[in-house]
């Protein structure tokens, strides 16, 4: 038997005593929904994208219903910085004015949401991407300033 082989059967083991391991968990949780905050910082690695997709998927074969919720600062952060508006930050929340809220949209909305959807689809699942703004999902209230 080769070295190829031997990884081979290996990891098929592996995987195979994970699965035998998980499946209490996955009959205890089919039909539930799990949300799952995926940050800006993890979403800068395309391998680290790809396994996300693929747990996403594999939580959808097994009968559970993910619900991602994404971060996406620093790419909200590069955006800014790419059309010279800067970010001002009060107790860690960044100050979000007009142009920061639109720029902060476009990017969340039109890039990393498309973004996601497509890694799951490439992942073999199925996938949808709305906003907290689509049919009034999410309504926020301005916070007002503290020192």
């Amino acid at each position: 038997m080769s070295d190829n082989d031997m990884t081979s059967h290996a990891e098929a083991f592996l995987k195979a005593a994970t699965l035998t391991e998980a499946l209490p968990w996955m009959r205890r949780f089919q039909g539930s929904t799990f949300v799952v905050k995926l940050g800006g910082n993890a979403m800068v690695d395309d391998e680290l994208l790809q396994a996300f997709a693929d747990d996403m998927v594999f939580l959808a074969t097994v009968g559970v219903h993910p619900v991602v919720v994404h971060g996406g600062g620093p790419q909200i952060g590069a955006m800014l910085k790419k059309m010279g508006v800067e970010s001002t930050f009060v107790d860690g929340l960044r100050v979000t004015d007009k142009v920061t809220a639109e720029i902060a949209e476009m990017v969340l909305s039109g890039a990393i949401n498309k973004e996601l959807v497509s890694w799951i689809a490439q992942a073999g699942g199925r996938a949808v991407g709305i906003s907290g703004k689509d049919g009034g999902f999410v309504i926020a209230e301005k916070v007002e300033g503290s020192s």
